[in-house]
């Protein structure tokens, strides 16, 4: 259904350090959004700073939120953590026929969108959670790779290069600790240790880097993208580094407490806000990626792009100017099912490479 009057595009949580970036974004593309979230000042701040209409609403506010949605096209949803706050608005979103995009990485919304994906295609929407870094580049260099391997069986996929994190993604960790792994196998979710896995991974044509095994959202995302039953995550780490994440093992239990997860969350909400700004334009971002078939056979590829706050701001934006355009699929999709593989070439300075077999 197309709205027509209102705001085309609604930035829920634009005064997070993410939503800034995507709300920065889209005034230097010259798109227009609404900009809204819990808190009526720091809305009123940010935008005064770049021209653009806001308003407060509480995710809890049933009527409020639906009100604030009822002629918008398109969410971009940017706060998290995303286990907290995604069915609200995904909810509120199939109430108003209004596409929902979000930036998690959390593997739990991607499973929750897909749950609702009948009912986001009975109402004609899209339902797209990870529209940034979490995981446009990963999902579009899988699809790339089962194209190139259609018979695969195994994915690996490898990131590096975030640099620094905000406070909203270091406050989404602190809500996973103690939970160990995450793989794919055999088509199901598997609980694993952190770190069961490591890989001599070559982010780069002139050195490789141990990587280990993480719970990233591709074990979700990419059973959807490519129906590879078996799919492993991994990011790179020092030998010190891994040999602290093993031993972490054993006070999972720990990690788990209450009042371990508090402690740790003050320390966030006192220090921590995200790269700079001139780290992000030094930033650079690698993915890799390999698939295998049953013979042994194998494909792999690499990818360089964008740090990864400045690669999310570009892609939300971009993604949610295609779905203006009448540019999507209704119900739960995946970039590279949405988009294609190529995807991620239309984020700039992007380069994507074939690696020997």
């Amino acid at each position: 259904m197309l709205k027509t009057g209102g705001m085309a595009i609604v930035l829920y949580g634009a005064y997070g350090y993410t939503g800034r970036l995507i709300a920065q974004e889209a005034a230097r593309s010259g798109v227009e959004l609404l900009l809204a979230g819990r808190n009526a000042e720091k809305l009123k701040i940010i935008g005064h700073a770049l021209g653009f209409p806001w308003r407060a609403c509480q995710l809890d506010d049933s009527a409020g939120l639906r009100d604030l949605l009822s002629e918008a096209q398109v969410v971009i949803h940017a706060a998290g953590p995303f286990m907290f706050t995604a069915r609200p608005m995904i909810e509120a979103c199939l109430d108003t026929s209004t596409h929902y995009l979000d930036i998690t990485g959390e593997v739990g919304v991607f499973e929750l969108a897909a749950r609702f994906s009948e009912r986001a295609k009975q109402v004609g929407v899209m339902l797209m959670p990870g529209t940034g870094f979490d995981v446009v580049p990963t999902d579009c260099l899988a699809v790339y790779l089962k194209e190139q391997l259609p018979d695969a069986t195994h994915l690996a996929l490898a990131f590096m290069g975030l640099g620094g994190v905000s406070h909203g993604t270091a406050t989404t960790m602190v809500q996973g600790l103690g939970q160990g792994g995450l793989v794919r196998a055999d088509g199901k979710l598997k609980r694993v240790p952190l770190g069961h896995k490591t890989l001599q991974v070559p982010f780069r044509s002139d050195r490789t880097y141990l990587a280990m095994s993480i719970p990233w959202g591709d074990v979700a995302t990419a059973w959807y993208s490519t129906g590879i039953p078996s799919i492993e995550t991994y990011m790179p780490v020092s030998p010190i580094q891994y040999r602290y994440v093993r031993l972490m093992r054993w006070f999972n239990w720990l990690l788990r407490q209450r009042w371990v997860k508090r402690l740790i969350q003050r320390r966030i909400d006192k220090k921590l806000v995200g790269p700079s700004e001139q780290e992000r334009a030094r930033g650079r971002s690698y993915v890799w990626g390999q698939v295998r078939n049953a013979w042994g056979q194998t494909r792999a590829a690499r990818l360089e792009t964008l740090e990864g706050y400045t690669l999310t701001a570009i892609s939300s934006v971009l993604i949610a100017q295609k779905v203006v355009a009448g540019r999507f699929k209704t119900g739960f999709q995946t970039p590279g099912m949405a988009y294609s593989a190529d995807l991620i070439l239309e984020i700039p300075h992007t380069k994507r490479t074939d690696l020997p077999a």
